[in-house]
């Protein structure tokens, strides 16, 4: 009888917490490939700024993402060897922003799992609501010019090669490139 109790207790709080079950169906981008980053900026826990006008002129990896979320644990490592193998290049900016949770939970994650990511710890979604309407992890990769070429969610989560490959393109291709003339050019614009 307590062992049920407990199992509940448990599925419930799964169910109540879950990073898969928001109200809105995944896959509801405000920001989409192809549409310019909306203007926003946070501070990093280095203390250094990111918003679109700090990015211009760099690719970006923009990674939404809350600690808890069995998808976000799984890919915050693949977003930290892309982080790793990008972190002394001056034209790729990759940063992870939580979406609703504080400081002290992202720090210890981090800390944690070895993580040297920079990241914007994010008590409520008002940056969130500027790309999207539900579901983390959320990927953008956005080019020089500061438009989305691809973005990515939970199903499938993004791949090292697949945002290594995003990165790459959009460090080739000049700013008038995004991701509708990508996809006439059969060159990779992806939507998960």
């Amino acid at each position: 009888m307590k062992w049920n109790r407990n199992f509940l207790g448990v599925l419930f709080g799964c169910l109540c917490f879950s990073c898969i079950r928001d109200e809105v169906p995944a896959g509801e981008d405000i920001v989409k490939p192809g549409d310019r980053l909306p203007d926003f900026s946070v501070v990093l826990n280095d203390g250094s700024v990111v918003s679109r006008k700090s990015l211009e002129g760099k690719v970006a990896v923009l990674v939404f993402f809350h600690t808890g979320c069995p998808d976000c644990q799984k890919e915050l490592p693949v977003i930290q060897q892309l982080y790793e193998e990008y972190a002394s290049s001056s034209d790729v900016c990759i940063c992870a922003i939580s979406r609703e949770e504080g400081e002290e939970e992202v720090a210890s994650y981090w800390q944690i799992h070895a993580l040297t990511i920079p990241y914007s710890a994010q008590e409520d979604r008002s940056v969130y609501a500027l790309f999207s309407t539900s579901g983390v992890p959320k990927v953008y990769v956005c080019g020089p010019d500061g438009r989305v070429v691809s973005i990515y969610s939970d199903n499938p989560i993004a791949t090292y090669s697949e945002l290594k490959e995003d990165v790459e393109n959009a460090r080739i291709f000049s700013s008038y490139l995004f991701a509708e003339q990508m996809v006439s050019l059969n060159l990779p614009t992806r939507n998960y």
